[in-house]
C-alpha cells in the first residue's frame, strides 16, 4: 500500500471509491446489460483485476469488521503492509486456484438471550468476497423487485415500512401474512443458488465454482471442532447478503406474478407519480374483476409479509406460499411465528414496529409502535449505557461515555420515530429509566451551554435535556414522528442520472453524527471531539472544500492552523474534510498533489479554497 494509505483509515461513499478507480463505467455497463437480458461468462477477469481488487481493498479497510481476525488471526493492518504488486497478485492467484480457508464462528447475543451465530472469513477471503460482489450486485441490482428492500444500495427498512403504510393506508389491504422461514440463513440449498444465479444470467463456469467452494468451506466452531456444511450461507459473510437477495428473489416474482404482474387482455398504460412509483389503476381494476386473489409482497432479507384485501384471500396466500417455499426453494416456515392477522383488529410486526388499521372518519390510517421486543431491547441498550457512565475513571472517559449514551438514544429515536406513535412509546419506556439516571448520575443539572450541532438541532427545545459536568445527554423520551418515505425510482447508483440524484437529495447523515457520537477521538481533547460534531452538523454532513457527503473513515478533522505552530481545538479552527482533501493539504510532493488533483477534480473556486488551508498549514499554494 501507498504510504498515503497506510496513515489513515478511508471509507468513502462506494460511489465515490468506483470513480477513484475508473470502474463506474463498466458497473453501468453491467447493470445496463443486465436489464436487457444479456447473459455474462467471463466474470471472472474482471474480479480479479488490479482496480477492481484495490476497490475492494479499500472497501473493506473502511467496514467495522475489517479488525476481526479469522482462523488464521490476520486483520486488514497484515494486508496494509505489503507492497501494493504483491498485494494485488495474492489475489489474483485466489482467482486462479481458489480454496477458501475456513471459517471462524462465533457467537453473537440476542436480545431474547439467545445467541446468532456469525461466521468470519479470513480476511484474504473477505477481500475475494468483495471483489466477487462488486461485479455481480450491478447485475443482480437489474434483477431485482422494487418491493426487496434489505442489503441493497439506497434501500433501508424506511422504504419497507413506506411499502408497507401505502398498501395499508391507501390501497386498503387490510389482511396480512406474516410467515416466518425456519433457519433461512442455514437451509439456502446450494445447488438451486447456484441455478438461480445461471438464470440471472451469471453463467461464468469458473465463478460458479469459486461460490461453490465459498460456500462450502469448513466452519471451525468456538470448541474447535470442524463441520463440513452442505447447505446454508454464513451469516457474517460479505457475500452472504447477496445471495440470499438471488434466494429469495424468485419469492418476490412468483407472488407478482399472481396479481400485480398477471397479464390482461387489453394493455393498459402505466403512468407514475412524483416519487416514480407506478399507477396501475386501470391495470387493478381489470384484475379485480377476475378470481384471482390480489396479494403483494413487502420483504427486508428473509423477513416479508404479504397484503391481502380479504381474509378469505389471505388464507389462500399463506397455504401457496408456505407449499411454493417449500416445494421450490426446499424452506419450510416455523408454524408458531407464522399466520394470518387482521390488522382492523390486531397489530402484525415487521422490523421491530407493530402495525395496524384504525377507523378515522370514513378513513382507515395506520397506528404504528415499537414492538414489545424492541421496547424491551431498547431499555437494556440504555440502561448499560447510564451504568457506563457512572463510574468512570477520569473525566475523558466519562466524555466518551456520554457520547455512546448520545449515539445509543439517538439512534433509537433515528430508527423508530417512523412509528405514527412513538411520542408514546418513548415516555413509557424510559419511566424507570429516569429513575436509574437520577440515581445513579450525581451532578446532573438542568442548566448548561449547548454548542451549535445535532443535539441543539434536534433535541434544544426539550425540558427533559440535562447536563452533566456540562456536557449534554439527548433526553430520552424527546421523540418527534416521521412520515417513512419512499426510495424514488430514479434514485440508482448504476446510472448516471441515478447518481445525481442520490448526490442532490443528500442531507445531514444522522448514521454517520451518530458514528461520531459513538468512536470520540481518544488522543484528542474533549473541546477537540466536541466541535468534531458540531462541525459536522454546522458543514450539514459534507466537505468543506468539495461539498462531498463525509462518511465515516473518511472524515478528516483538519487543523486551519496546526497544534505545532500555536493552533488549537477551538471551533474557529478547525474545518471537516475528505481524507484525499486532507492529504492535498499536507502534501508537499508533486507526484502526491497531481495524483489527489486528478481524483478531485476541483474547480476553480474549490481550488482557491483549498490553497487557504494549505497557506494556513504552511504548504504553499497550488497552481
Amino acid at each position: 500500500m501507498t504510504s498515503e494509505q497506510q496513515t489513515h483509515k478511508p471509507k468513502q461513499s462506494k460511489i465515490r471509491y468506483t470513480e477513484y478507480y475508473d470502474l463506474q463505467n463498466t458497473f453501468d455497463r453491467l447493470y445496463a446489460d443486465s436489464l436487457k437480458g444479456k447473459t455474462f461468462q467471463n466474470l471472472v477477469g474482471l474480479m480479479a483485476s488490479e482496480e477492481n481488487i484495490k476497490l475492494a481493498y479499500r472497501t473493506i479497510k473502511g467496514n467495522k469488521g475489517s479488525g476481526t481476525p479469522g482462523v488464521d488471526k490476520r486483520t486488514i493492518k497484515h494486508l496494509a503492509s505489503m507492497e501494493e504488486e504483491k498485494f494485488v497478485r495474492l489475489i489474483q492467484k485466489q482467482f486462479s486456484w481458489y480454496n477458501p480457508r475456513p471459517v471462524r464462528r462465533v457467537e453473537i447475543p440476542k436480545p431474547n438471550g439467545k445467541t446468532r451465530p456469525l461466521g468470519i472469513p479470513t480476511i484474504v477471503d473477505r477481500i475475494v468476497q468483495q471483489c466477487i460482489l462488486q461485479v455481480l450486485e450491478p447485475i443482480c441490482e437489474a434483477k431485482f423487485h422494487e418491493r426487496s428492500n434489505g442489503f441493497r444500495p439506497n434501500r433501508s427498512t424506511e422504504h419497507a415500512i413506506a411499502q408497507c403504510c401505502r398498501l395499508m393506508q391507501i390501497q386498503h389491504l387490510h389482511y396480512a401474512v406474516d410467515l416466518d422461514i425456519h433457519g433461512f440463513f442455514d437451509n439456502v440449498h446450494h445447488g438451486k443458488l447456484i441455478r438461480q444465479m445461471w438464470e440471472l444470467g451469471i453463467r461464468d463456469k469458473k465463478l460458479l465454482c469459486i461460490i461453490k467452494q465459498m460456500l462450502r468451506a469448513p466452519i471451525v466452531l468456538p470448541d474447535g471442532k470442524r463441520i463440513y456444511p452442505t447447505k446454508g450461507t454464513p451469516q457474517g459473510g460479505i457475500l452472504s447478503p447477496l445471495l440470499s437477495n438471488i434466494v429469495l428473489n424468485e419469492l418476490d416474482w412468483w407472488v407478482s406474478s399472481q396479481w400485480e404482474n398477471m397479464p390482461t387482455h387489453y394493455e393498459y398504460k402505466t403512468r407514475q407519480n412524483a416519487r416514480g412509483t407506478d399507477i396501475k389503476s386501470h391495470t387493478y381494476r381489470a384484475l379485480r374483476r377476475s378470481n384471482l386473489k390480489e396479494m403483494y409482497l413487502v420483504r427486508y432479507a428473509d423477513d416479508f409479509k404479504i397484503f391481502c384485501r380479504s381474509y378469505k384471500d389471505a388464507v389462500k396466500a399463506f397455504e401457496a406460499t408456505k407449499r411454493w417455499l417449500k416445494d421450490r426453494l426446499g424452506l419450510d416456515i416455523s408454524p408458531e411465528k407464522s399466520k394470518v392477522i387482521n390488522m382492523e383488529q390486531r397489530y402484525s410486526e415487521f422490523l421491530g414496529f407493530k402495525m395496524k388499521v384504525y377507523r378515522k372518519g370514513k378513513k382507515y390510517v395506520v397506528c404504528s409502535h415499537m414492538s414489545d421486543k424492541a421496547i424491551a431491547h431498547a431499555k437494556e441498550k440504555i440502561s448499560a449505557a447510564i451504568k457506563a457512565i457512572q463510574t468512570p475513571a477520569d473525566s475523558q472517559s466519562q466524555y466518551i461515555a456520554i457520547q455512546q449514551y448520545n449515539s445509543v438514544v439517538a439512534g433509537l429515536h433515528n430508527y423508530y420515530r417512523l412509528a405514527t406513535r412513538v411520542g408514546e412509546d418513548f415516555p413509557n419506556l424510559v419511566q424507570g429509566l429516569k429513575k436509574q439516571m437520577s440515581n445513579r448520575l450525581r451532578g446532573l443539572t438542568r442548566k448548561g451551554k449547548l454548542e451549535r450541532g445535532f443535539i441543539k438541532e434536534r433535541y434544544g427545545k426539550s425540558k427533559q435535556l440535562r447536563f452533566l459536568n456540562g456536557h449534554p445527554l439527548i433526553p430520552m423520551g424527546y421523540v418527534q414522528t416521521r412520515d417513512a418515505q419512499h426510495k424514488k425510482k430514479t434514485i440508482n447508483r448504476y446510472t448516471p442520472e441515478g447518481r445525481a440524484e442520490i448526490h442532490k437529495n443528500l442531507g445531514v447523515n444522522t448514521d454517520t453524527m451518530i458514528w461520531l457520537m459513538r468512536t470520540p477521538v481518544l488522543d484528542k481533547s474533549i473541546e477537540f471531539a466536541d466541535n468534531r460534531i458540531s462541525l459536522f452538523a454546522a458543514q450539514y454532513g459534507r466537505c468543506a472544500i468539495t461539498g462531498t457527503e463525509l462518511m465515516p473513515y473518511d472524515l478528516r478533522c483538519h487543523h486551519k492552523v496546526p497544534l505545532e505552530n500555536g493552533g488549537t481545538d477551538k471551533y474557529s479552527n478547525l474545518v471537516l474534510v475528505t481524507e484525499a482533501v486532507h492529504l492535498l493539504i499536507h502534501a508537499t510532493l508533486e507526484e502526491t498533489i497531481q495524483k489527489y488533483l486528478k481524483q478531485l477534480q476541483l474547480n476553480k473556486k474549490q481550488l482557491e479554497k483549498l490553497n487557504k488551508l494549505r497557506k494556513l498549514a504552511g504548504t504553499p499554494a497550488i497552481a
